[in-house]
C-alpha cells in the first residue's frame, strides 16, 4: 500500500505523519512550533523529510496560503508565517514527488473521501476558527479557480463599513462568522470590551439570556453566509469544521438555510475527519495523483 509523508503547515504549529492511501495515520504524529524565519522553516521541512523519505512514495503538504494549480508553490503570504514563505522551493525538498495544497482544500477533500460529505459530489466546507477557511468541491473535484485561489471566504455581508476584516476590506463573512467575529458581536451587544468567546459559550450553557442573544446573532451571520453560498453553488451539503464549529447548532442552521435559499434543499453537517483532516486530505490528494 502506498504511503505519503503529510506535513500540515500553520502559522504556529507544523504537524507531520505518514498516512496510507486509505487515509489512515500509520506513524507517530510529530508536532513542532512553526519557526520564525524562512531558512528555519526550510530546515525543519528537510529534517522531517529526511527522517521518513525512504518509507514513503510522496511528500504531501497541507499549508496555509493559496496554492497554485500546479500544486508546487504558494501564491502569497498569509501574514501569520515568515514573509518569504511563498518562495519555498517545495519540489527540491525531496527526491520523491512533492505535492502542495491549501489546508482548507485538504480538509475539504478528507471530508469528501472519508468524512461527513462522503458520497456528496458537491459540497462546501467552512472552517470556523480564529478566521474562516473554505474548500469547495464541484462534481467530485476541488474548485481551484484560474490560479488556485478559489474558496476565500471574504465576500461582503454588509455595505456600511461595520467591521474591518483581516484581509483589509470591510464586513467580510469571515469577520462575522469566525471566533473573532463572535467576540466582536459579544462586545457590541453586551457593551463589555472584556467579554470573551468563552464567556458566551459558558453563558449559553447556563441559559444566560444575554449570551444566548449574542450566540444566536452569531449563528444568524453564519446562516446568512451559507444562504449566499448555497444559492451560488447549490451543493449537496455544507460541512462545518474548526474549533468554533463544535458549538454551532447544525440542525438549526440547516433548517434556517433551507427556509431562505432559492435553490434546492441542502444539508449542514459537522466535520467527521478529525483534527488531522488537513494532513489526511493532502495525503489522499497526493497519492491519488500518483495512481
Amino acid at each position: 500500500m502506498k504511503k505519503a509523508l503529510a506535513i500540515d503547515v500553520g502559522g504556529t504549529k507544523i504537524y507531520s505523519a505518514v498516512i496510507n492511501e486509505n487515509g489512515e495515520i500509520v506513524s507517530e504524529i510529530e508536532k513542532n512550533p512553526t519557526p520564525e524565519t524562512f531558512e528555519e522553516i526550510k530546515s525543519l521541512f528537510e529534517l522531517i523529510i529526511k527522517k521518513h523519505e525512504r518509507e514513503i512514495d510522496v511528500v504531501a503538504f497541507s499549508t496555509c496560503g493559496a496554492v497554485n494549480n500546479q500544486n508546487d508553490g504558494i501564491l502569497g503570504s498569509t501574514g501569520n508565517i515568515a514573509k518569504d514563505y511563498p518562495k519555498m522551493p517545495f519540489k527540491s525538498l525531496s527526491s520523491k514527488p512533492v505535492f502542495v495544497e491549501n489546508d482548507a482544500n485538504c480538509a475539504a477533500w478528507a471530508e469528501h473521501i472519508i468524512g461527513a460529505s462522503k458520497g456528496c459530489a458537491n459540497s462546501v466546507m467552512l472552517t470556523l476558527g480564529t478566521g474562516v477557511g473554505g474548500g469547495i468541491i464541484v462534481n467530485n473535484k476541488l474548485l481551484k479557480g484560474k490560479n488556485g485561489a478559489a474558496g476565500e471566504m471574504h465576500f461582503k455581508m454588509y455595505c456600511d463599513k461595520r467591521r474591518k476584516c483581516t484581509c483589509g476590506a470591510w464586513d467580510c463573512f469571515e469577520i462575522y462568522a469566525s471566533g473573532k467575529g463572535l467576540k466582536i458581536t459579544a462586545e457590541e451587544i453586551s457593551k463589555n470590551p472584556n467579554v470573551t468567546t468563552y464567556d458566551v459559550i459558558e453563558g449559553v450553557k447556563s441559559n444566560d439570556e444575554l449570551m444566548i442573544k449574542i450566540f444566536n446573532r452569531w449563528q444568524d451571520d453564519i446562516t446568512a453566509g451559507i444562504v449566499g453560498l448555497a444559492n451560488i453553488f447549490d451543493p449537496d451539503c455544507f460541512v462545518l469544521s474548526g474549533s468554533m464549529a463544535a458549538f454551532v447548532d447544525a440542525n438549526k442552521i440547516e433548517q434556517n438555510v433551507n427556509n431562505q435559499i432559492v435553490t434546492t434543499p441542502t444539508k449542514v453537517f459537522k466535520a467527521k475527519a478529525g483534527n488531522y483532516s488537513g494532513m489526511i486530505g493532502a495525503a489522499l490528494l497526493a497519492l491519488q495523483l500518483g495512481d
